[in-house]
């Protein structure tokens, strides 16, 4: 936006432009070098459709603005570019915080939250459209919530201490039967899920250091909420549970 606003009145000042034919300089020019760009890094349809409204949208209105230059302005057009201004600033905002999440100068200018940690606020645009798909994963889960619910195992399930982003911390599950005996030599594996961004998923095993009881060392990449399934097997019988956990931002801890 600002090499838009340069170039512009360097054409004006070198070449003597009017403010339409300048106007219509810049926007040739910024569509010529950030579609080529955009179509090699490709951000993504939403993020290209924002920028060239907002490159578009600054030439337009420098075309306004130079077409008044010297003159008075009258109460219309100088409402008008005023209304180019918030729409320009607004997806600013709202394709910074796309882009990168509540981070940086926006973190900074909201309140600090209440009793909450940030969460990352970032969309990966991934959104599943087959039903049928979805509808018979649903039915295998509740035959399996059916399953698990008459075996009557218990797991119990949390951190030694609360997690810190970037720190190692243990975790830690211990399982037994109806009666309240352990269930040794079952294969445990979790995995972390961030909602905000499956890129930051990942996977995880544990390991039995005590009869039913499991662990696992983990250091968690970031602070916020996380989603978490833990699978335990022994043999043919398979025991799911979903829960959710919360990570302390390092900085908050010193």
């Amino acid at each position: 936006m600002i090499a838009e606003v340069a170039v512009f009145f360097l054409l004006r000042a070198l070449l003597g432009l009017s403010g339409k034919a300048g106007a219509m300089a810049v926007g040739l020019l910024a569509v010529l070098v950030y579609v080529p760009w955009a179509i090699l890094t490709w951000p993504g349809a939403d993020i290209f459709a924002i920028h060239l409204a907002i490159y578009l949208t600054v030439a337009y209105a420098l075309g306004m603005v130079g077409g008044s230059m010297g003159r008075q302005w009258h109460w219309a057009p100088a409402l008008i570019v005023g209304f180019f201004v918030v729409v320009i600033a607004t997806n600013v905002v709202f394709l910074g915080v796309a882009e990168q999440g509540i981070t940086g100068a926006f973190a900074r200018l909201l309140p600090e939250p209440q009793g909450a940690e940030v969460a990352d606020s970032r969309f990966p645009g991934t959104v599943s459209h087959d039903f049928q798909k979805k509808e018979a994963l649903y039915n295998d889960y509740l035959q399996q919530v059916e399953a698990q619910q008459s075996r009557g195992w218990q797991v119990r399930k949390g951190w030694l201490f609360r997690p810190v982003a970037g720190q190692p911390a243990t975790f830690m599950l211990t399982v037994s039967d109806r009666d309240g005996d352990p269930v040794t030599g079952a294969v445990v594996s979790g995995r972390f899920l961030r909602t905000s961004n499956s890129r930051d998923d990942f996977d995880f095993g544990m390991v039995e250091g005590a009869p039913g009881e499991y662990r696992v060392d983990l250091e968690m990449p970031l602070h916020g909420l996380w989603q978490l399934v833990l699978q335990v097997r022994r043999g043919d019988d398979l025991h799911e549970i979903r829960a959710e956990t919360s990570v302390a931002d390092a900085r908050g801890t010193n």
